[in-house]
């Protein structure tokens, strides 16, 4: 099982061994909003779900901290979202980039999302630390070449749903349990730019307190297959 280690605002360190892993998916707070979104997917030939908000089960390896992520071609791009960590006697959020196959993605939503990574942050804050002003905390992601980077996604938390809707979810399905890592959905892309970069960066950040979480990597392209 995948070991991830967190850093805490306290300076305190959580580790945490992956045994479950989830994706949130039409995860608006504005249900509207999403019936509209999945219209202009069903558009591109993605197919639309079954039901939203959805959550779709991925293998608890695809969990990572990597600075890099191998891709087998140029059409996989990231999506800035939050995550839930539960560990033996907590839940931690953090922030999280949940890389997706575009192309995969016409096929199916769910083989999309077993195609690359959930890459999350190195530092996490105590979801109760935070939990009365988790509207306010910021989400943006950049794209670039690891040295030039254009913002591609901004928002606040306000524009999901809660941690406690999904903790809620959890508890029913009895996965609210330590090794549970929860990924958030995604708020929207600006138009205009190209997802399809060489480098992700996304940040969750508190005004209450300045602090932010970050996490970054690169997209390698594998070699070219043989046969």
């Amino acid at each position: 099982m995948t070991e991830l280690t967190f850093e805490l605002v306290d300076g305190q360190k959580a580790a945490v061994e992956v045994r479950s892993a989830l994706n949130g998916g039409y995860a608006g707070r504005s249900q509207d909003d999403v019936a509209a979104h999945v219209a202009e997917l069903a558009a591109l030939g993605v197919p639309a779900p079954s039901t939203t908000p959805s959550l779709y089960p991925v293998a608890p390896y695809l969990v990572s901290q990597a600075d890099t992520v191998p891709a087998q071609h140029g059409r996989t791009s990231g999506e800035a979202e939050w995550a839930l960590v539960v560990t033996d006697d907590d839940v931690l959020l953090t922030v999280a980039c949940d890389h997706t196959d575009r192309d995969l993605e016409v096929h199916g939503v769910a083989w999309s999302k077993q195609a690359g990574p959930d890459v999350v942050g190195r530092k996490a804050w105590r979801l109760a630390d935070v939990a009365d002003r988790i509207d306010d905390l910021t989400l943006t992601a950049w794209v670039g070449d690891g040295d030039t980077w254009t913002e591609i996604q901004r928002g606040t938390l306000a524009e999901l749903l809660t941690p406690h809707y999904w903790l809620e979810v959890l508890r029913k399905r009895d996965l609210l349990a330590p090794g549970t890592v929860l990924l958030s959905g995604t708020i929207p892309m600006h138009e205009g730019v190209d997802q399809f970069a060489p480098a992700w960066r996304v940040e969750l950040g508190d005004p209450a307190t300045g602090d932010t979480i970050r996490c970054e990597y690169r997209v390698q392209l594998l070699p070219e297959p043989i046969g």
